[in-house]
């Protein structure tokens, strides 16, 4: 996990996903590729609301309001970029180097926004985004599209002032492939936090033993791979599985949660909420997601 893609906003959850990125980035000595795009006018019409009920006169105005906020969010982007760079004391350099460290480059691009984004976020092992409820032009659903189109681990930074991300990582365990290759993923980051909780919520449905049984067999096997974990089986009593989880990252002071994400289909979280809709949408903590 060496070439990290952040996604830059220009908005005012840069603090938090920079530092996020940071976090990341220092134990793994790896490069950070920040990524600003420059959504024009009309793109951005298409996912902002009211804009498509705009006529004549009207129209024209709200266009030349959307390019002036998507310059001005260019120009922050890459001003808040070299300010961390200074600040954090990180070279800019495109290409890898000797020795090693956290490194970082610059990349803006016009137009085409989810096209551009997901073809970067594919040539990358890892991908940033910030939490925020603005989509500065994207779709509404962008981080969903992310997940689900670009084949790569995505963590959403943290809302609020970031703690460590090597102290306590929970992680979200059911038994299907979504969860499976989110433990992947993030192995990197596991095998240097310093504390490892493997949570599960018995459904109804399913025996508890066996529940248990597949929590021990991979607790094994990140044994083998040198990371030691804590077990956790929830009874669920009626509670929903999200609020469950919720609980459970409450009470281990989860600095981050690996999460299967989409476990049920992207429109039945939509419709019916889910725990991938809770821990973007709703939780202040950094969540990594993996479909």
């Amino acid at each position: 996990m060496k070439f990290i893609l952040v996604l830059v906003g220009g908005g005012e959850r840069d603090e938090e996903l920079f530092q996020t990125a940071l976090e990341v980035a220092r134990p793994l000595d790896a490069h950070l590729q920040f990524l600003h795009v420059r959504i024009g006018a009309g793109e951005a019409a298409l996912n902002v609301a009211h804009t498509d009920f705009a006529m004549g006169p009207a129209l024209n105005d709200a266009l030349k309001d959307l390019d002036h906020r998507a310059n001005v969010r260019f120009e922050t982007a890459r001003k808040h970029f070299y300010e961390f760079c200074d600040q954090s004391k990180i070279q800019i350099c495109d290409e890898p180097q000797v020795p090693g460290g956290v490194s970082a480059s610059w990349q803006e691009h016009d137009g085409h926004a989810l096209d551009r984004i997901i073809g970067s976020a594919r040539h990358s092992d890892l991908i940033l985004v910030g939490r925020t409820k603005k989509p500065f032009g994207l779709p509404i659903n962008f981080i969903k599209e992310l997940v689900l189109s670009s084949g790569r681990p995505v963590i959403v930074s943290a809302s609020g002032p970031l703690r460590s991300l090597s102290g306590t990582i929970m992680v979200c365990w059911s038994e299907t492939a979504e969860a499976a290759r989110a433990v992947g993923a993030a192995m990197p980051l596991l095998a240097r936090a310093k504390r490892i909780v493997l949570t599960t919520a018995i459904e109804r449905d399913e025996d508890e033993e066996n529940v248990i049984a597949r929590l021990d067999g991979l607790a094994r096997q990140l044994a083998w791979n040198g990371v030691n974990a804590e077990k956790e089986c929830i009874i669920g009593d009626g509670a929903a599985t999200h609020e469950l989880l919720f609980s459970a990252a409450q009470a281990c002071a989860a600095d981050l949660i690996v999460l299967g994400a989409y476990r049920h289909s992207p429109l039945y979280e939509v419709l019916f909420g889910g725990c991938t809709q809770f821990f973007v949408n709703d939780y202040d903590r950094p969540v990594l997601l993996m479909h």
